[in-house]
């Protein structure tokens, strides 16, 4: 945890690009906004950290459009189409807002329906930010009381 704190903004930012961009294997972006939150401002890293995780989410969209079929036999893909193609914007934002692993197959469902890309982008900004703003407050607030809880 010691190597973590010089990592930053710049490293916060990097991290989720790099985590969010990842179909399928999930990569705990999570956690470094968690620790990086305690001790750098939590605000700051938050956006970082949001900007760098809907970015990193084009991957996802750019795989859908560019007719990738790695879910395309799933019921719950199928789902995930149907409510794209009534409520793309809701969609994207209610899942990117929560963590969950389905996020990849919305990203998917989106690009293969040529939702438009910055509307897109907006949604998942709109939602991953928030998100890792609160991640980062959790880190701030958190770390401080856990060493002494784990003590006694």
């Amino acid at each position: 945890m010691a190597g973590l704190e010089s990592l930053g903004y710049l490293g916060s930012f990097l991290i989720n690009l790099i985590s969010s961009a990842t179909i399928i294997l999930p990569v705990p972006g999570i956690v470094f906004v968690f620790i990086l939150g305690a001790t750098w401002n939590p605000l700051f890293i938050g956006l970082a950290s949001g900007v760098g995780a809907a970015l990193g989410e084009l991957t996802g969209y750019a795989a859908g459009f560019s007719g990738q079929t790695l879910f395309e036999g799933s019921q719950t893909y199928s789902r995930i189409m149907k409510w794209t193609e009534r409520r793309g914007g809701i969609l994207i934002f209610l899942f990117s807002l929560v963590p969950n692993p389905l996020f990849d197959m919305v990203g998917l469902a989106s690009g293969a329906l040529r939702y438009p890309l910055w509307r897109f982008l907006f949604f998942c900004l709109l939602g991953k930010t928030p998100r890792c703003i609160a991640i980062a407050y959790a880190g701030y607030w958190g770390l401080e009381w856990l060493p002494k809880w784990l003590v006694g």
